[in-house]
């Protein structure tokens, strides 16, 4: 061998080095030297710098490394349409794959792996089908490809599995192996379970994760453990992508023991500091911690020495799920873009979600604007069905549905959150409706589904539709009701007053009745003043949640407002006893982009003064229209009550002196959206109907259970809450 071949050969020993590396700067050095250099060009070398600045990320270096290659090979053209396509530039990719002289297997597999990241179902299957007729021959990674292509649609997936076995494609692991994941996430563990067991001496460590990331999916974690445990006892290598899943296992079972011992096992073996180990982490404190979660999956962030976006991504999605610290994902997702990550849609998700719960809805239309410029083709429909979310939970339900009308795809997740948001204020036609619609556009309804038209019975009285609608998901659907669906039908005959139809129906479900179904038989006890129910549902729910304040203040309340006032001050002195405290009522409202907090009988606000003068204006045009004072919602006893005590504790609750806030100001045609932590009291609900005949405005509140949406003196509830 002389020197030149010598030096040539040391030279692609390199750069191969630096590909498989990701090593940017010494094959930037490598790229100048060879551009620089008299060799004749290489074809060859050309195509792993086109490789190497694809795996960087440097997508545009790629594209000019390509450009400049004088005879690009099949090769060639595939390093550069999967850059484009793993960068979300699918159209580009597809432009390149068309100019390709003589594709090959690889570039259709390229191209539908390109689509399946996209989501383009029927073009990754368009493309398949174009093979199959040029006799391009097929292999694993094609239907790999597909099946992940196929996303969610488990009738496709069911027909490429009866492709895979009749071509005998079902003897690669990792067409098994996707079958198993994505029959999972298809909602078929029963199917994923059979393909695994089916595979035999096939498995893999893929095929072990897969498994037990399908069981943690499933909410099986019990099981998702015993396999861990059966997989150490078959030899197999025990890596990142394990120890993630068995950390997603012990997140289902809420298990906060379990994965602390889990977490000390990690460090001692150090993987704590790895960036996928890290995210499952950071998920299950987020999710199982309790109260010190976030500050502990904080601890796990810190440790992790390069966080990647998926790491990002989970915190905020830690924090987006505690309403508490909204502002921390919003501010979380800010410091992600400063240090350089691109926001995926994940990233959109989980920063949207974050919004819903904050009083600023300049923040959520911030985010919006991004995304439309953020140009994210991969799993669009996604961050819409965030942002239909998004707008309706913040009282803008004309913008959640301008989102939904302009989607040029529609799934059952885009269905669900419109009904929601229909039910949850008020509007039921338009649910009931748009549920029609999702059936004739061919859309099966899940469980979900049925929680939103349930929901949207419950707040409207509907008990016969609700009735048949329950009765419809078993017979017709073979859905299997759940607890949420249990508690809406209690709440919906419950409301109705049909207290002794709604107590058989909790005592005859297939499981324990959790707190939610005692919660809504107690509103609708105090609803129709049935104390002797209540207090059997509020002894209910202080044995499952002894923490919580709602059972005690509203036995309380019932006690109150029958006059039995030796029972209200036993109930208030158990509370004591056990160092409960009633939670304040609170409710904010965002006026010219700055939150302004109210709480009943505080006096902290800056301007409270001229808001009490405000109100007290307002109060007297509202009496002249006939309003009356329900001085039952002041909770005090007649004759213990100073002169004026019950006037001035109803006239400072916050909802009032939020709204009249936001009427003061703001101008006439401006939105008034309040938001308030308990459910709001029925004076004030009275009160802000008339305020919003005085006014001549639209106001709307947000409580702890639905919208109300005050208009000429009337409420999108019908009255009916």
């Amino acid at each position: 061998m002389n020197q030149t071949q010598w030096t040539l050969k040391s030279f692609r020993d390199l750069l191969l080095k630096c590909v498989a590396e990701r090593d940017l700067f010494t094959g930037k050095t490598l790229h100048a030297r060879y551009v620089k250099s008299l060799v004749a060009s290489s074809t060859y070398l050309s195509n792993h710098f086109v490789n190497l600045y694809s795996k960087c990320g440097r997508l545009s270096s790629a594209r000019a490394a390509f450009d400049c290659t004088e005879q690009p090979n099949v090769f060639s053209y595939n390093v550069i349409v999967k850059a484009y396509a793993k960068d979300s530039k699918i159209h580009i990719a597809r432009q390149l794959f068309d100019e390709i002289p003589q594709p090959d297997t690889v570039s259709y597999n390229t191209l539908i792996s390109g689509y399946a990241d996209a989501r383009e179902t029927v073009s990754a299957m368009i493309l398949f089908k174009r093979m199959r007729e040029l006799g391009f021959e097929v292999d694993g990674f094609t239907l790999s490809g597909l099946i992940a292509a196929c996303c969610d649609r488990v009738e496709l997936i069911m027909q490429l599995h009866c492709f895979a076995v009749s071509g005998g494609f079902d003897s690669y692991s990792s067409v098994n192996n996707a079958f198993v994941s994505y029959y999972s996430k298809g909602g078929l563990l029963r199917e994923a379970v059979s393909v695994f067991y089916g595979m035999g001496e096939l498995r893999d460590e893929v095929s072990w994760n897969s498994m037990i990331v399908a069981y943690g999916q499933h909410k099986e974690g019990a099981k998702a453990l015993a396999l861990y445990r059966e997989m150490i006892l078959k030899g197999f290598n025990i890596d990142m992508y394990t120890l993630a899943s068995v950390l997603n296992a012990l997140t289902s079972l809420h298990d906060l023991i379990g994965g602390c011992q889990f977490h000390g096992k990690l460090i001692k073996a150090g993987f704590h500091q790895n960036s996928h180990v890290g995210s499952g982490l950071i998920d299950f404190y987020s999710k199982c911690g309790g109260r010190n979660g976030m500050s502990d999956a904080e601890k796990v962030f810190q440790e992790i020495l390069s966080p990647d976006l998926v790491i990002w991504n989970t915190m905020i999605s830690g924090y987006s799920m505690n309403e508490e610290l909204a502002e921390e994902a919003v501010r979380s997702f800010r410091q992600m873009q400063r240090i350089g990550h691109r926001p995926d849609d994940c990233s959109f998700v989980c920063v949207t979600s974050a919004c819903s719960n904050l009083c600023s809805t300049s923040q959520g239309k911030q985010i919006h604007g991004l995304a439309i410029k953020s140009h994210i083709p991969s799993n669009r429909i996604s961050v819409n069905n965030s942002l239909i979310s998004m707008y309706y939970e913040n009282g803008n339900l004309q913008d959640a549905r301008r989102v939904f009308d302009r989607m040029p795809e529609l799934n059952a997740v885009t269905y669900n959150c419109m009904i929601k948001g229909y039910a949850q204020h008020g509007r039921v036609t338009e649910a009931l409706l748009l549920y029609q619609r999702m059936l004739d556009a061919g859309i099966a309804p899940n469980n979900i589904t049925f929680v939103a038209v349930l929901s949207a019975c419950v707040h409207s009285g509907k008990v016969a539709e609700g009735q048949n609608y329950f009765n419809t998901m078993k017979e017709r659907f073979k859905i299997e009701p759940e607890a949420e669906h249990y508690s809406c039908m209690i709440d919906l005959l419950g409301r109705a007053g049909k207290l002794e139809e709604a107590e058989r129906f909790i005592d005859s479900m297939p499981f324990k009745a959790g707190p939610v179904a005692w919660a809504a038989l107690l509103n609708a006890c105090r609803k129709h003043k049935n104390i002797a129910l209540a207090e059997r549902a509020a002894k209910e729910l202080m044995a499952m949640k002894p923490n919580a304040d709602t059972p005690y203040v509203m036995l309380a309340n019932m006690y109150t407002d029958a006059g039995r006032w030796e029972e209200m001050a036993a109930v208030r002195k158990l509370m004591r006893s056990r160092r409960i405290r009633k939670k304040p009522g609170c409710s904010w409202i965002e006026v010219k982009k700055k939150e302004h907090v109210f709480v009943a009988e505080d006096w902290s606000h800056p301007m409270i003064r001229e808001v009490c003068e405000y109100l007290e204006e307002m109060m007297k045009k509202m009496k002249e229209l006939g309003y009356v004072m329900d001085k039952k919602w002041a909770m005090v006893k007649v004759d213990e009550a100073g002169e004026g005590e019950e006037e001035m504790r109803l006239g400072h609750h916050s909802e009032k002196l939020a709204v009249a806030f936001g009427l003061m100001s703001t101008g006439h045609g401006e939105e008034i959206v309040v938001k308030k932590n308990l459910r709001i009291c029925g004076d004030c609900h009275n009160a802000i109907k008339f305020m919003s005949e005085v006014a001549d405005r639209e106001i709307i509140v947000r409580d702890n259970l639905r919208f109300h949406c005050f208009k000429d003196g009337k409420c999108s509830c019908g009255d009916y809450w």
